[in-house]
């Protein structure tokens, strides 16, 4: 089961840019909260409280507890925004949730194992899914699902569907989607020269110093 993050929150009045940019020269971070009745309330949270008691989670849908004003609400982190210089979040957005209702999230898919087709077989391992969307009990969420790949043979491929899931759990995702294969490596051939032309020649980078033929012959006389 996931973690529950608490974080401490107070409501904010002001909107905008120039609103949020204040809140982070003083240190805060700036948030959103979608309530269960859809109205959206913006925050703000100290930001080095949230990188902190963040800073282990691998993924940004976090269910948390949030404290705002002395009323506490349960959410999960829908997205966190991150400057794209130095990565430290700059904006987040929470959504108010019903620990009875099933939610949807997006839970990250963990390869385990080496495949026999990489093994004994000289192919590699690729993965084109890294996460799946499912639908559970907020008590239930689940930070990552591990899919074993030992058993995988060359030219063979895991499906969404193959895929265990946790009791309670519905998969959202469509099964034939492709999570995990293993491939012959391709090895590179040259193009072969149309017919009747000859091998293009290396091209050879001369270092010394070109002779001017003029000069040359100067030199002679």
């Amino acid at each position: 089961m996931a973690n529950t993050i608490k974080f401490n929150a107070t409501k904010r009045v002001a909107k905008g840019s120039g609103e949020a940019r204040r809140v982070r020269r003083a240190g805060g971070l700036p948030a959103a909260i979608t309530r269960l009745d859809h109205t959206t309330e913006v925050l703000r949270l100290d930001a080095h409280e949230f990188v902190m008691a963040t800073r282990n989670e691998a993924g940004e849908q976090i269910l948390g507890e949030l404290t705002v004003d002395g009323e506490t609400i349960h959410a999960l982190v829908r997205e966190i925004q991150h400057d794209v210089i130095d990565g430290t979040p700059t904006h987040v957005d929470f959504s108010e949730i019903d620990m009875t209702r099933k939610i949807r999230a997006a839970v990250r898919i963990v390869l385990v194992g080496e495949p026999d087709g990489v093994r004994n077989q000289g192919g590699i391992l690729s993965q084109m899914t890294h996460e799946i969307e499912v639908e559970c009990l907020p008590t239930a969420l689940v930070e990552a699902i591990d899919v074993d790949v030992a058993g995988l043979k060359l030219d063979e491929t895991i499906t969404v569907a193959d895929i265990k899931l946790p009791e309670g759990f519905l998969l959202l995702t469509h099964g034939d989607t492709p999570v995990a294969g293993v491939s012959a490596v391709k090895e590179e051939e040259e193009a072969p020269a149309a017919e009747g032309e000859e091998p293009a020649a290396p091209e050879v980078l001369s270092k010394g110093k070109k002779e001017d033929p003029e000069a040359a012959d100067k030199a002679k006389k």
